[in-house]
């Protein structure tokens, strides 16, 4: 399949691209092993107006000024001790990314399944930003900051897969970042799909 190009990554249209990820495939490859999944869930973060993006608060930190990175590139940081793997978009200089909050499994699930301990509800593997992350392998030490196009073990591919029924709601938990972030209609879901991870989350 496919594998997205540089070019794909440097919209300044943050919102689209987090609309158009749904439905793309993010691959990894850990010790030789090939797992996957649909992304069916992604939330927008847009500095320097939306104060819930990193690099609205912390630009003069190293987790921050990563952010002004060129698009195409893997921003993964740790939120309670669990890596969370984002997506930079637009040109270098512009702080814009993606979190991926969920995915459908589609290749390697044994494996996917033994990294997460084997959770005893299906929709369980990987709907969520954390559980997605432990299933595929991604780490903030061998997968932050590196580019996505192939040449480190994580990229995404196009499969030409479209839903038909895009959900749109607040993103997950951003309150910290006051009322204005935190109404936000950012978070974009395949809705019906089994692994999205906040079925019901709208205020």
């Amino acid at each position: 399949m496919k594998i997205l190009p540089f070019d794909y990554y440097q919209t300044a249209d943050i919102l689209r691209g987090a609309q158009d990820l749904l439905g793309k495939v993010l691959v990894t490859t850990v010790g030789g092993i090939r797992t996957s999944g649909i992304i069916v869930e992604t939330e927008a973060y847009r500095a320097p107006d939306d104060l819930a993006c990193h690099a609205s608060r912390f630009a003069h930190t190293p987790r921050g000024a990563a952010m002004f990175a060129a698009g195409g590139a893997a921003y993964v940081y740790f939120c309670r001790n669990q890596p969370l793997f984002n997506i930079l978009f637009a040109p270098e200089g512009m702080a814009h990314c993606v979190l991926i909050r969920a995915v459908e499994p589609l290749e390697g699930i044994e494996t996917m399944q033994i990294r997460r301990h084997f959770p005893k509800k299906h929709g369980d593997l990987t709907a969520g930003p954390a559980k997605l992350t432990q299933a595929l392998g991604i780490e903030v030490a061998t997968m932050h900051g590196v580019s996505l196009d192939g040449t480190a073990g994580i990229w995404l591919e196009d499969h030409n897969i479209l839903y038909e029924k895009i959900g749109i709601s607040p993103r997950i938990r951003v309150e910290g970042a006051g009322v204005a972030a935190a109404s936000l209609l950012w978070r974009f879901f395949a809705e019906g799909n089994v692994f999205v991870s906040e079925k019901n989350y709208f205020k």
